[in-house]
């Protein structure tokens, strides 16, 4: 029998036009009236959070907005935020946009009233305390950080991911708005839906999953294939939006209260590097890490492969795997995910030090099959060479 712990105390609110109900919902949580917004330069130019300041202002609170966020979030950027943090005395962290900004969010959130930096944290010299409450209004399908308990952010100076996790890092409230999403580009649609896709299936497998992660992960499989390439297709599709920011939400669940794995290792260790957007990173891995871990793990593989549809309840375990990847491969291929040999920057001779970082990467002992720095080498390679 399975031992296992299960949290969540995120208050999610979710629904069309639900933003709009900020102010209020603030209101009701009585955290005070200074707010620090972080969102980032695409998401203001979008014009996605000039009426949630005023909102924001019109209701009586003091709003400070911090934007200098990119893609992948650095060290750097979240002392920053800290610092601005501090100095207007902000009672509460806001975040709208995408990981980029939740992550940053909770780090400020924890580095505003504490000082240090993320490697304080990771390392344990300082201990995660006092940590400023957290809002998050999420304008991609995708990380889910809206309800987890981590934020991952690179150091500027090694380029290695850092991830921050702690309990009291989730956020105090999610607010939910597709229409937030509307005006996502489709190629992010595509890379932060597929990352979503990413966090189902590694919450679902890896070693320290549990009976509720798998629940809201297999829930969250079958929404994400159904809903994305209808969401890709038509931006403005009202209900497709609905379902993939519901199948991020839950495959936030998902993988909150277990783990990734390394899909997620190789993905971080490529951003870290190359700046590469996460999302792409997962889908370019997915493949191949699906088809390392099937290699021993047959069975579980063969249900994901049913339940995303690729194969049918009758079909034997090593059909419904081959359909799993081929499925997934012809899946990534029409939302347009670039393949690892087409990406900005990407050179084989730094293979060996993707490798490392993969190794070095704390989800690395959660992936389902063992892996070690020569596995990843081989992934990198058979990626690279779009060899199945």
């Amino acid at each position: 029998m399975l031992n296992y712990s299960y949290y969540c105390s995120t208050r999610i609110e979710m629904g069309m036009g639900k933003s709009r109900e900020l102010p209020e919902l603030l209101k009701s949580l009585q955290l005070g009236s200074s707010i620090l917004l972080v969102s980032d330069p695409g998401v203001v130019q979008a014009g996605i959070t000039a009426p949630v300041e005023a909102s924001l202002e019109a209701a009586g609170f003091r709003v400070v907005r911090f934007d200098s966020l990119s893609q992948n979030p650095r060290d750097t950027e979240c002392l920053a935020g800290a610092q601005l943090f501090a100095e207007h005395g902000s009672d509460a962290v806001v975040a709208v946009g995408g990981g980029s900004a939740m992550d940053t969010a909770k780090a400020i959130a924890l580095l505003g009233p504490n000082g240090g930096t993320p490697l304080d944290y990771c390392e344990g010299r300082r201990a995660y305390a006092n940590i400023a409450p957290v809002i998050c209004v999420p304008t991609t399908a995708g990380t889910g950080s809206e309800v987890t308990r981590g934020a991952v952010i690179t150091e500027s100076a090694t380029h290695r991911k850092l991830t921050l996790k702690h309990a009291s890092m989730r956020p105090l409230l999610a607010v939910l708005d597709p229409q937030l999403t509307f005006t996502v580009p489709k190629s992010v649609t595509a890379a932060t839906g597929v990352d979503a896709l990413v966090h189902a299936i590694e919450g679902y497998t890896c070693r320290v999953t549990n009976p509720i992660s798998q629940a809201l992960g297999a829930r969250a499989m079958e929404t994400i294939v159904s809903a994305l390439p209808a969401a890709f297709a038509d931006p403005y599709n009202g209900p497709t939006r609905y379902a993939m920011l519901e199948g991020s939400l839950l495959a936030g669940l998902c993988f909150g209260s277990a783990d990734v794995a390394a899909v997620h290792c190789l993905a971080e260790a490529l951003g870290g590097l190359y700046d590469t957007p996460h999302g792409v990173a997962n889908a370019v891995f997915l493949p191949y890490v699906l088809q390392y871990n099937a290699e021993e793990e047959r069975t579980v593989h063969a249900r994901l492969s049913r339940i995303m549809k690729f194969a049918s309840e009758s079909e034997p375990d090593d059909r419904a795997i081959g359909r799993l990847i081929d499925g997934i491969r012809t899946f990534t291929a029409k939302l347009g995910i670039p393949k690892l040999r087409e990406l900005p920057g990407v050179k084989p001779e730094d293979f060996p030090r993707l490798a490392e970082l993969a190794v070095q990467n704390n989800s690395t002992p959660s992936n389902i099959r063992p892996v070690g720095r020569e596995d990843y080498l081989h992934i990198l390679k058979r990626a690279y060479d779009d060899a199945m």
